[in-house]
């Protein structure tokens, strides 16, 4: 019967798979589209990085939809997380006195580099769900190298909370001020200039931070729990 279900399952996925791309417009159209983006990117954004200006500017409530899911996910994690039998899973085997110290030491540059990464995404490849991830590992690092440490949850969530506020309310601000919801309405000052491309730092730095978290408290939940 589940052998059934699932091929069933699976016809289903990709008849809706092969209509789907039946309807999708290829040839010029297409290449009409990636060269209107290429030709106006920069001059709309003023970010230097076109898929930047794309993912936080012409799609930024996409953007933040994807934001959504991951605070989700990782909400559904917690839960699971939380309703496990107590006592948690193993405990992690200690870590040699290398391991222990250079996590220590490298803690803080992993931060600065995960930061470096979204404060740059106009400007360099990057962004904030890549900046997000690399501060993640920071304190996975930190987890695998010293053993018994705890992350402090209550700055986590309230990190996440305030980051999703500004995204949302700088988005308001937008549909204010330029007519749409997160307009890019400050200006955009000088092309491969660190403060440039309007709005589009400020929420690349948002989504890295929000992420960051986000991805902090999962990896808490799934080894070993944290301080509230």
């Amino acid at each position: 019967m589940r052998a059934f279900i699932g091929f069933v399952a699976l016809s289903l996925i990709a008849v809706g798979l092969a209509l789907a791309l039946y309807h999708i417009p290829f040839g010029q159209d297409r290449m009409d589209v990636a060269r209107d983006y290429l030709a106006r990117s920069v001059r709309d954004t003023g970010a230097p990085n076109v898929v930047t200006g794309i993912v936080v500017n012409y799609r930024a409530l996409d953007t933040l939809g994807e934001v959504t899911v991951l605070f989700s996910a990782s909400l559904g994690v917690g839960m699971l997380m939380t309703w496990r039998s107590p006592g948690g899973g193993r405990p992690l085997p200690g870590a040699s006195l290398i391991v222990r110290r250079g996590a220590g030491f490298l803690f803080p540059f992993i931060l600065l580099f995960g930061g470096y990464i979204f404060v740059h995404g106009h400007l360099t490849p990057g962004g904030g769900f890549q900046g997000g991830a690399v501060i993640a590992s920071a304190f996975l690092l930190l987890y695998l190298g010293i053993p018994g440490y705890l992350l402090a949850r209550r700055p986590l969530a309230a990190i996440e909370s305030l980051t999703g506020i500004t995204f949302v309310a700088i988005g308001i601000i937008g549909l204010a001020v330029g007519g749409y919801f997160l307009n890019n309405f400050l200006p955009k000052g000088s092309v491969f200039s660190l403060f440039s491309a309007g709005v589009i730092p400020i929420l690349y730095m948002v989504i890295g931070l929000k992420v960051g978290a986000e991805l902090a408290g999962v990896v808490a939940n799934m080894i070993g729990g944290g301080e509230e």
